[in-house]
């Protein structure tokens, strides 16, 4: 009895690290271009909303933010530098370009942090704001920009197998 519980326990155990070699492969395969494309849409939605007065949710942040330019000026050149660097991820091209684009806006997108505190935290330095979650979240933005960074000269990610 014993023995057939241990066979069928092998049998069990080979068939879910096939599978779970499958599916990483199939991650390795796939991840980075989900990533660069998901990426790409998140900063062309948000640049393309940027052209439409009171359509972005971070319209009025931006304004008290950049209090030193004209924000009327200063939107429009925001959502055309935040839907060129969605273009370049979504389409894979000029990748190096797009890339600095990213990471040379994402350091505005803290700004509010320090210039209005009362904007982005209820009790600091745990307590965010809704507009506190919204510069947050650019963390995970940074790390997805970093991770599709080190593909530019032909890095990939490979699964166990070296799918």
């Amino acid at each position: 009895m014993a023995n057939k519980e241990s066979i069928e326990a092998k049998i069990i155990d080979r068939f879910f690290s096939e599978l779970d070699k499958k599916l990483t492969g199939w991650m390795a395969n796939y991840g980075l271009l989900i990533l660069r494309i998901g990426l790409g849409i998140v900063f062309l939605w948000f640049g393309v909303l940027k052209f439409f007065t009171g359509m972005s949710p971070a319209e009025e942040l931006v304004r008290n933010t950049v209090y030193f330019i004209d924000p009327d000026i200063f939107i429009p050149i925001l959502a055309v530098w935040e839907s060129i660097i969605g273009i370049g991820l979504i389409t894979g091209k000029f990748l190096r370009v797009t890339i600095l684009l990213l990471f040379l806006q994402m350091p505005g997108t803290a700004l509010p942090l320090l210039i209005l505190p009362e904007k982005v935290w209820t009790v600091f330095p745990y307590g965010l704001t809704l507009e506190g979650q919204y510069i947050i979240k650019n963390l995970v933005l940074i790390g997805a920009g970093l991770v599709i960074g080190a593909t530019v000269r032909g890095g990939k990610i490979l699964s166990e197998s070296g799918n």
